[in-house]
């Protein structure tokens, strides 16, 4: 059993969720609730119950899968929801899904009668990697990304490699991107470790390498003043493009998709404006391309997507603010980019895909 520990909470490892058993026992919640979308209520919930052996003692709050569901509308009906079963300031909501669920359930319960308590159990590759772990909830407002949020702590985490057996490829490799992403900004070893690994396949040792990169940053800044910005890399324009996508494309992005587009732009300008050095992009955009397909961007879309960049919540001052590389594994951030070199990088992206 392996764990690490977060400002007083603690993120669990390949545990069956037996110390969730003992927690919920000793804790003595007025009441549980049990926030799922309806796939992860069909998939992985019999999985949670059976670990808990056969635990039922919850209410299940369900809500739409997707991020397109992320937003203020849905909050009301949880919230109304939990009114309608008298959930008090004593209560517990398990947030037991992805990344909208961990978003939007931490948001809910954070904000529910100014904060009731919850508990993070992701049960996807990209949720287990990122979005459970660091104290962040969020919802999207106009499908700007995370628009509306905490920073606010669950009182633990639980990580268990067996729920990302019932995840597709696609949803393996969304995920995948935000592991990549750790080692470009964080240790080149790892980012070579990740070139020889199988996304479908992972070893769980690289799932909590990765989870061990994140914690080490966030725990060291919490609120985002300072280092924790590098966890943006990719972000800035991935963010944009993911957000361009599910207005205006009949295949929305996965949220690795798009950030794998936006660390091909920002290695590229990582090369223009840091010191990121040739080659170094040419290794990045090889091994970003041999594993994720094309997203085309059509010309006719760059203003709409800078416009998205603008409305950024990194933003200081009216300044797009990008972290960028100096070298594979170490990043800078606060980064002022012009307008002329993002929609280059644009393009650059696309040349990539087209040699």
């Amino acid at each position: 059993m392996a764990e690490l520990i977060n400002s007083g909470h603690t993120i669990h490892f390949e545990t069956q969720l037996k110390p969730l058993a003992q927690f919920l026992e000793d804790a003595k919640y007025s009441r549980i609730f049990v926030f799922t979308d309806r796939n992860t209520s069909e998939v992985c919930l019999p999985v949670f119950q059976s670990m808990l052996g056969d635990f039922t003692n919850f209410d299940l709050i369900e809500t739409d899968p997707g991020e397109e569901n992320k937003n203020i509308d849905f909050c009301i009906g949880i919230w109304r929801t939990l009114l309608d079963f008298e959930a008090d300031r004593k209560c517990l909501m398990i947030n037991l899904g992805g990344g909208v669920i961990t978003d939007m359930g931490g948001f809910v319960a954070s904000t529910y009668k100014r904060g009731i308590d919850f508990i993070n159990i992701p049960t996807t590759l990209l949720a287990q990697v990122d979005a459970s772990v660091g104290g962040k909830t969020g919802i999207d407002i106009e499908n700007i990304k995370n628009m509306v949020g905490t920073f606010a702590l669950p009182q633990a985490v639980f990580i268990e490699s067996e729920f990302l057996t019932t995840l597709p490829e696609r949803e393996l490799l969304s995920g995948f991107a935000e592991m990549i992403k750790h080692g470009l900004i964080l240790d080149a070893g790892y980012y070579e470790a990740l070139k020889k690994a199988d996304f479908k396949n992972l070893d769980s040792e690289l799932v909590y390498r990765s989870v061990a990169f994140k914690n080490q940053v966030v725990t060291e800044d919490p609120l985002e003043k300072g280092l924790r910005k590098i966890l943006n890399f990719g972000h800035t324009v991935g963010h944009a493009v993911e957000s361009y996508a599910l207005s205006n494309s009949k295949k929305p992005l996965t949220h690795g998709e798009a950030i794998a587009v936006g660390m091909i732009c920002e290695a590229y300008l990582s090369t223009k404006n840091s010191t990121l050095s040739m080659d170094e992009l040419d290794d990045i955009c090889s091994f970003i391309k041999s594993i994720y397909p094309i997203h085309f961007i059509k010309p006719q879309s760059l203003t709409s997507i800078l416009d998205l960049m603008k409305s950024d919540k990194k933003n200081e001052h009216g300044q797009i603010n990008f972290s960028l590389l100096e070298s594979i594994g170490k990043c800078e951030y606060n980064c002022k980019v012009s307008e002329k070199d993002i929609r280059e990088s644009l393009l650059y992206y696309s040349s990539v895909y087209e040699d």
